[in-house]
């Protein structure tokens, strides 16, 4: 064959294109892949996996590229992923609850959502990844509740009323979320949630110290230290009781941990100087 016959031969066969040079992957449209929306944007965390919306007939450019016009969809789709995280992370509460965190699987997690295994692993790769986001949320909401309960201005409060404040809080927040005991006790909680259970464990010790030395501004600070170690395990051990029961035998025991809070504490407070309040202490 001569060169010239050769490079007829060549131009008459139909062009070839790499994966590479169109940029798909097999069966796939162009513009499209694993984790993009046929518009070619990546999805986030918390969406749905899917086809992405396909442009109307008769769309102009300028509909294309106008915020205003351009479909809400995306949007839309994203809502519906954070309900589905939400409903999932309810499922694992409840799951964790029942068969503690070595007993809980991602099956089960599933079946109490109603969704399939499919789905929750296009959300949580494991069971890890699911408590650690669920601990996480917990974690902050019970920052917020006892950052509520251990406020100066209790300090103006008589003693009684003093730890119906402080405590009440913190006992409903316990009641409401039992997946929280769980996820923060046994040596088989993932590790991140176990250090930021300690983080807050210190923070809750200072924060009770910084209450007592308000409320009992003549104490040294070595006993205001001891009053308030023993008083954060005494509530510990009396949340635990108050945990395994229910109903009005919940409330019962919920009254004896503060009838034990109160007469440690109601002693201390004979030395208490009248007219102390909030404002006498130089505590943030």
């Amino acid at each position: 064959m001569t060169v010239s016959e050769a490079r007829a031969n060549k131009a008459a066969e139909p062009a070839q294109h790499t994966e590479a040079e169109t940029g798909t992957t097999p069966g796939a449209e162009a513009g499209t892949g694993p984790g993009k929306t046929a518009q070619g944007t990546t999805q986030g965390p918390g969406t749905e996996p899917g086809p992405g919306p396909k442009p109307e007939t008769g769309t102009t450019p300028e509909a294309a590229t106008d915020p205003e016009a351009a479909p809400a969809r995306p949007r839309r789709r994203q809502a519906r992923g954070e309900a589905r995280i939400a409903q999932l992370l309810e499922a694992a509460a409840t799951v964790f609850t029942t068969s503690g965190y070595n007993g809980a699987s991602t099956n089960a997690i599933a079946r109490e959502a109603g969704v399939s295994p499919g789905t929750l692993y296009q959300f949580f790769p494991n069971k890890e990844a699911i408590a650690v986001e669920l601990g996480n949320r917990l974690t902050h909401r019970w920052r917020e509740t006892y950052g509520a309960a251990f406020v100066h201005s209790h300090l103006e409060l008589p003693l009684d009323r003093m730890l119906d404040a402080i405590l009440d809080p913190l006992i409903a927040f316990n009641c409401e979320n039992p997946a929280f005991a769980v996820l923060t006790h046994g040596s088989e909680i993932p590790g991140v949630i176990s250090q930021e259970h300690d983080a807050l464990h210190e923070t809750m010790l200072t924060r009770t110290e910084e209450l007592i030395s308000g409320y009992l501004p003549d104490l040294p600070a070595d006993r205001v230290t001891r009053i308030a170690d023993t008083a954060f395990v005494v509530f510990k051990s009396g949340l635990d009781l108050v945990m395994a029961h229910d109903g009005p035998e919940r409330q019962a025991y919920i009254a004896e941990l503060k009838a034990v809070m109160y007469g440690y504490l109601h002693p201390l407070t004979c030395t208490r100087p009248t007219g102390v309040t909030a404002h006498d202490t130089d505590t943030p």
